[in-house]
């Protein structure tokens, strides 16, 4: 990836390296391990979907780790060896993700290469920030179950972020086993280092790049929400950043016995020793096979998924995760920081849409007993969801696994949180190709992206603009002052924002989950 660059002149003699970054042809910016070349981007009109004049300039695949092979494939990060001359951040760098595992409904490309841990950067202003002077940063962590997904997106592109003055960067992360598996003599929960290291990287080099280290707002969907509530939960984490908006947030919590357990497991099934000098005999496409063994998440085993949680993820090792995050939450560990969390209203609902048939003579008490839910809050439940019971018991059966992993777990983080300061919201609109809110739909609505490709196979043709506009400025105001713009939920008034064809604050908007709640939270 490294090669040295002569800056270039124009025609009156003058070069890239006179001009300040914002005049230059491709910006360049001096990190703590050497310099960095970008390339200017157009961002969007907000509200119009054409290009504004505002100027976005995208540094992508800086690495902020050694490549994670060899000797260092199984150990914790180690930060990246300064280079020499001009590294050019022109194209995404290599990802953890290899191929396409089929899981996420975002376009995530998979690239190959060994350079997996890298950030990419997008910022309006490529030049270094004055000490408390610097915009606000929004650092994004992708989803993907913990063993899929990938930051190249162009659903994760910041140039709207930056033209609303608000520097992003999105980071990658060891997936799946090498990232999260137990393995006898390596350290624990690498993954999570490197979520670490990546946020060490961001305080010591995003004022570089016009942004303050002091405001930075960690965010990310699914896995990505459930690893920035894991970050809020763990006391060596709370120097890195200064707020948290979860989106459809997924916990791991993978206790000590049931990440061994996995561990030892995947080891015999490779026939190898759980150390790291086993698992060195096996190769990465070998690990993979047996790992998708043991991850598909179709429609029969996301009910295990719920009831068990994910076979991989960050777990309690007594050292950077000493609880689960729900305990950390309620002793106080990350009280002082202002959270948004939510989630759709049918996040799996479409993993059962071929279930139609298959339910329909399934009657409502046995079909709710089949997917966990006790039979004191069947009754209460059915009444609370009778409009999503009149539509069918495959539409039932996608809300109460969504109720189950996703917005039960909100309501628990705002009880888990008490007083400490909190919005909730719920994205309800219904996607035109789908006819409800499913899993991923929020995310081009939250960096306004609606020009981005594939958004019509996930929200139909014309998404609402004005949606986006309203869900993007919450996110904006949110990481620039740590208020998104609506009441904060407590207790009496638990307000929520409903995001949907008219967007409203209301009471108690999660009121159809509450059965599912043994305390009636």
């Amino acid at each position: 990836m490294e090669n040295t660059h002569m800056p270039s002149a124009d025609a009156e003699g003058t070069t890239d390296a006179q001009l300040r970054p914002e005049e230059a042809a491709h910006p360049e910016v001096r990190t703590r391990a050497g310099t960095v070349r970008g390339r200017w981007k157009d961002t969007t009109a907000p509200g119009s979907g054409a290009r504004g004049r505002l100027r976005s300039a995208a540094f992508l695949g800086i690495p902020f780790a050694e490549a994670p092979v060899g000797e260092l494939r199984f150990a914790a990060p180690v930060p990246k060896v300064p280079w020499e001359g001009v590294l050019d951040a022109a194209a995404f760098a290599p990802t953890a993700q290899r191929g396409d595992p089929g899981v996420t409904l975002i376009p995530e490309p998979s690239i190959p290469g060994e350079s997996t841990l890298n950030v990419n950067v997008h910022t309006p202003s490529p030049e270094r920030a004055p000490d408390g002077d610097g915009l606000p940063v929004l650092v994004y962590v992708h989803g993907g179950a913990y063993f899929a997904g990938s930051p190249a997106s162009p659903w994760y592109d910041g140039r709207n972020f930056n033209r609303d003055g608000v520097v992003t960067v999105t980071i990658s992360y060891r997936l799946g086993f090498d990232g999260f598996g137990w393995i006898e003599d390596a350290p624990s929960n690498r993954g999570v280092r490197d979520w670490l290291l990546a946020l060490e990287w961001v305080q010591q080099n995003i004022a570089a790049f016009g942004g303050d280290p002091a405001r930075v707002t960690i965010t990310g969907q699914s896995a990505g929400g459930g690893a920035v509530l894991t970050l809020l939960g763990m006391e060596k984490a709370q120097h890195l950043f200064r707020a948290v908006y979860a989106i459809s947030a997924a916990l791991a919590d993978v206790t000590p016995e049931k990440s061994e357990a996995f561990g030892r497991a995947l080891a015999a099934s490779a026939g190898v020793e759980p150390t790291r000098a086993g698992w060195a005999t096996q190769d990465e496409e070998r690990v993979l096979e047996l790992q998708k063994k043991v991850t598909e998440l179709g429609p029969d085993a996301l009910n295990e998924v719920v009831e068990a949680g994910l076979p991989l993820g960050p777990a309690i090792d007594g050292d950077l995760l000493v609880r689960s995050t729900p305990e950390s939450l309620r002793s106080g560990v990350g009280a002082g920081k202002p959270l948004v969390l939510g989630a759709t209203d049918d996040e799996f609902t479409m993993a059962m849409a071929d279930a139609g048939k298959r339910l329909a003579l399934v009657p409502n008490g046995v079909l709710l007993a089949k997917l966990g839910v006790p039979k004191s809050a069947r009754r209460a439940y059915l009444a609370a969801n009778a409009d999503v019971v009149a539509k069918g018991k495959a539409r039932l059966a996608g809300r109460v696994l969504t109720d189950r992993m996703f917005r039960v777990a909100v309501l628990n983080v705002v009880a888990d949180r008490g007083a400490a300061p909190t919005w909730v919201y719920r994205f309800a609109w219904p996607s035109g190709r789908f006819g409800f809110a499913e899993h991923c739909l929020d995310v081009p609505f939250f960096f306004d992206c609606m020009d981005g490709p594939a958004m019509e196979s996930l929200a139909g043709a014309n998404p609402p603009q004005a949606l986006a506009d309203e869900v993007h400025a919450a996110a904006v105001a949110f990481a620039s002052g740590g208020d998104p713009g609506w009441a904060r939920y407590d207790d009496v008034a638990r307000i929520v924002r409903v995001y949907d064809s008219s967007t409203r604050d209301e009471s108690d908007a999660y009121a159809s989950v509450r059965p599912l709640l043994p305390d009636g939270r």
